[in-house]
C-alpha cells in the first residue's frame, strides 16, 4: 500500500525529465551576447539548496531543476526563491516554457530572509525575474510570523539561507493556472498585482544596476584594486544615488588609497563613474572638449582626444586612453578599461563648456 500511495509521482517525474531535457537543450542552443559576461554560478551553493528542498519531501521538482539548471533561478547576484510544492506544479509541467517562466515569477533578484519580509509593510511589492513583473505582500503579521504573497501562504519559511540565496516554501502558485495554452500569451497568463506609485514598491532596485555583479566582474578580470575601492564606497553611492538607472564605469588597472574607505577614495571612485550608460562609439562621436558628468559633484571629465586609426591611438578622456572599450555590457551598465586612473587634481577647468549628452538621472 505504501508504494501505491505514491503512484502519482511517476507521471510527474517522467514529465519533469522531458522538461529538463528541453531546458538543457534550449540553454545549450542559446547564443550568449558578445558584449556581456555569463553569470558565474556557485554550483556547490545550488546543490546545497537543492538538498535542503529534497529533505522536506514536497519540493522535489524545484530541487531537481535547481540542481541541474540553476540558471533558471540564479540569473542575478542575489536570489530569493519561493518554492512551489510538487502537487501544485502538475498543470504547469505540461508546458516547459511556461514552467520556466512560472518559476522565474517565483524568484526575486534580492536575498530576503523571512525576518526581512516580515519587516516590510503589507502591500509592499517587489519585482521578479519574469519580465520584471511584481509580486505583493498581501498579508503580513510579524507577531505570528505569518506572511502571504499574492494571497498565497509562505508555509515553509527559511528553508535555505546561505550565501546570497534564500528559499521559502509556499503552498501554491502566485499566479492562477488553469487549462490555458501556456505557450500562447505568457504575459496574460501570469497575472501580477498592479503596483502604482502610491504603493510601497520595494526599491532594493538600488541594486538594479547590479553593483555586486560589477564588483565581481572587475575583480575576476584584473581590475582588483578598483573593485576593492568600489566595494568600499558602494554604500555611499547607493545612498546618494538611489535612483540611478544605468552607469558607465571607466576602470583603471590600479588605483591608490584602497586600504580603507576614505574621502579621497570616495572621490577617486566616483570620478570614474558616469551616471548613464555610454558606448564607445557614442563617446567617440562627442565633440572635442565635451564634458562628461560623473558621480563626483561638479567634477566632470573631458574628451581630450578622438580615436585615430592612422596613429593607432584610442579615445582619450582627461588625457587617459580607453584601451579596452566595452569589456562588459548589460542593459544597466557598461565597463571601459582605461590605461591609468584619472587624477582628481587634473580636472578640466573650462566648466563653461556645455555638458555632453551624459546627464545625471539621480
Amino acid at each position: 500500500m505504501g508504494s501505491c500511495s505514491h503512484w502519482w509521482h511517476a507521471p510527474i517525474y517522467f514529465t519533469i525529465s522531458v522538461v529538463l531535457a528541453f531546458i538543457a537543450i534550449s540553454t545549450a542552443l542559446k547564443s550568449p551576447s558578445s558584449s556581456s559576461s555569463p553569470l558565474i554560478i556557485n554550483h556547490t551553493l545550488s546543490h546545497n539548496a537543492s538538498a535542503a528542498l529534497r529533505r522536506s519531501g514536497s519540493f522535489n521538482i524545484i530541487a531537481t531543476l535547481l540542481s541541474i539548471s540553476p540558471e533558471i533561478f540564479l540569473s542575478s547576484p542575489n536570489s530569493t526563491i519561493f518554492a512551489i510544492q510538487d502537487s501544485s506544479l502538475t498543470n504547469a509541467s505540461s508546458s516547459p516554457l511556461f514552467l520556466k517562466h512560472l518559476l522565474q515569477y517565483h524568484t526575486a533578484p534580492f536575498s530576503f530572509s523571512m525576518a526581512d519580509l516580515l519587516r516590510k509593510p503589507q502591500g509592499t511589492c517587489f519585482r521578479t525575474l519574469f519580465r520584471h513583473k511584481n509580486v505583493a505582500l498581501t498579508k503580513v503579521d510579524p507577531h505570528r510570523r505569518y506572511l502571504e504573497i499574492n494571497h498565497v501562504l509562505v508555509s515553509h519559511p527559511d528553508m535555505f539561507l546561505q550565501g546570497n540565496i534564500a528559499i521559502h516554501g509556499v503552498l501554491g502558485s502566485f499566479s492562477s493556472m488553469g487549462s490555458q495554452d501556456y505557450g500562447r500569451v505568457l504575459d496574460s497568463i501570469i497575472q501580477a498585482p498592479i503596483c502604482d506609485a502610491n504603493s510601497s514598491l520595494v526599491l532594493e532596485d538600488k541594486d538594479m544596476i547590479q553593483w555586486n555583479r560589477i564588483v565581481r566582474l572587475l575583480s575576476s578580470n584584473g581590475f582588483v584594486s578598483f573593485a576593492i575601492g568600489l566595494n568600499s564606497v558602494l554604500d555611499g553611492i547607493l545612498k546618494d544615488y538611489s535612483n540611478l538607472s544605468s552607469v558607465t564605469i571607466l576602470s583603471p588597472p590600479e588605483i591608490l588609497f584602497v586600504a580603507s574607505p576614505s574621502a579621497v577614495l570616495d572621490k577617486i571612485v566616483k570620478l570614474h563613474i558616469l551616471p548613464q550608460k555610454v558606448t564607445y562609439s557614442e563617446l567617440a562621436s562627442m565633440p572635442y572638449q565635451s564634458l562628461l558628468r560623473t558621480l563626483l559633484p561638479n567634477q566632470p571629465l573631458q574628451i581630450t582626444g578622438g580615436f585615430n586609426v592612422t596613429e593607432m591611438q584610442g579615445l582619450t578622456i582627461n588625457g587617459v586612453e580607453i584601451i579596452a572599450p566595452e569589456i562588459f555590457s548589460s542593459n544597466r551598465f557598461i565597463i571601459h578599461g582605461i590605461s591609468h586612473a584619472f587624477n582628481v587634481a587634473e580636472l578640466p577647468r573650462r566648466l563653461g563648456h556645455p555638458l555632453a549628452a551624459v546627464s545625471d538621472k539621480a
